[in-house]
């Protein structure tokens, strides 16, 4: 088996990877993300992560950031839409300090008021380095425009107006809410014995109460095709084409993740790529992507490029995407596709941590981890009508939003 699972008494899933490494990696990820929280609570989620090393019952916020680093190791964390993950790199000798530390700050951490004002100030600075940053703000304001009147649509970082307000006891609140043992997976890759891991993870992940989720998540209401230009101070303009996809759980997310790469993945074969770039030299960066959630998901093809050009890149890609809808691809091309994104995959699970954080996501929607066997086999069963069926259900009538730019950056 490539992982190992076994469940504890309180309901959080563990998976285990043995591999040859004088390093070993551990990660809780946890079913909550900002798309959990409430109108007046956005960017709980997000802060609540930057707490999570402010300090707990035992431990101040410098014992936290020097207990792994002192010893060369690494914690950090993430918080996406629907899940935070903290996750911790460290020597093989020392991968029961890294996961004592990480069940002691997710669930004894205090959130104490002087450490919530400071990092409060961390964080609306962060709002200003991300409004710097014309490619990944105009990714969330088209979620917003896709998914309008639904948590899924604002962004990670939240609003101003409400990280001005949290306290400690609402961040705590949060976690009551959100952290339940239910939603967790305790994910490791290390050399060491199965025997040793189930021993890891009662000792440190066994210890706290079972809790079991209260809420569910409500399915965002579909906006239908929108056009919106907004006026931004930046050099370049910014376009993104796209519109709703595929769920985590729908049979043709694979052929979709597939179809995406051929149209705009990071090799420079690329569909979008070739044509915009390498053919007219109108962009220097074009791509394509897919987001699933778990009940719904996003597709966006993204460029940036000089105010004058947007509308002729938007027509090239337009005329692509036709095709796809239109034409089958030949079975040598599907095959030449289908081996390329094959070797992508391959390459990326080089990764171990990248490779245990997958896999902990996936025990936490499918509760099941695919060995890279099946997935690839997956991968080889599509055929070329999935691929034409699937870009025309999902590549028409895309909602466009572009920033206008020829401005001074800022």
């Amino acid at each position: 088996m490539e992982f190992f699972k076994y469940t504890l008494t309180n309901g959080i899933r563990c998976i285990f990877r043995r591999i040859k490494s004088p390093v070993a990696y551990c990660a809780l990820t946890v079913n909550a993300g900002s798309r959990d929280e409430k109108p007046a609570e956005s960017g709980i989620a997000h802060f609540t992560e930057h707490m999570l090393f402010k300090g707990t019952a035992r431990r101040r916020a410098h014992h936290i950031n020097c207990r792994l680093e002192k010893l060369g190791g690494e914690l950090n964390a993430f918080t996406t839409k629907e899940e935070t993950v903290v996750h911790a790199t460290t020597l093989k000798g020392d991968l029961s300090k890294a996961a004592e530390l990480i069940s002691d700050i997710i669930f004894s951490s205090t959130f104490p008021a002087h450490e919530v004002e400071k990092e409060r100030e961390v964080v609306l600075d962060e709002f200003n380095s991300y409004k710097d940053s014309p490619p990944e703000r105009i990714y969330d304001e088209f979620e917003d425009l896709v998914f309008a009147g639904s948590q899924l649509g604002h962004n990670i970082l939240g609003r101003k107006a409400t990280v001005s307000k949290f306290r400690g006891e609402d961040i705590a609140a949060f976690v009551g809410r959100c952290y339940n043992t239910d939603q967790m997976v305790f994910s490791v890759a290390a050399d060491i014995p199965e025997s040793a891991f189930v021993r890891l993870a009662d000792r440190y992940m066994g210890v706290q109460a079972p809790s079991l989720r209260a809420f569910g998540r409500r399915r965002p209401p579909g906006a239908g095709r929108l056009e919106k230009s907004l006026n931004r101070a930046t050099h370049q303009a910014h376009c993104i084409l796209g519109g709703p996809a595929y769920d985590m759980h729908h049979p043709r997310r694979n052929t979709l993740s597939l179809l995406v790469n051929i149209l705009g993945g990071p090799a420079a074969n690329s569909m979008l790529n070739v044509q915009l770039r390498e053919k007219y030299g109108l962009t220097y960066n074009i791509d394509a992507s897919y987001t699933p959630y778990s009940d719904t998901g996003i597709l966006a093809v993204y460029f940036g490029t000089d105010k004058g050009k947007t509308a002729l890149c938007i027509e090239l890609i337009e005329k692509i995407l036709r095709r796809l809808r239109t034409e089958k691809l030949t079975a040598r091309q599907l095959t030449a596709a289908q081996k390329q994104f094959i070797g992508q995959l391959s390459i990326s699970m080089e990764s171990k941590e990248g490779y245990m954080l997958s896999a902990a996501k996936s025990e936490l929607v499918y509760n099941a981890v695919d060995s890279p066997e099946v997935i690839y086999k997956k991968l080889l069963s599509i055929t070329p009508s999935d691929i034409l069926e699937t870009a025309a259900e999902l590549f028409g009538d895309l909602s466009i939003l572009v920033y206008n730019g020829g401005g001074s950056y800022r």
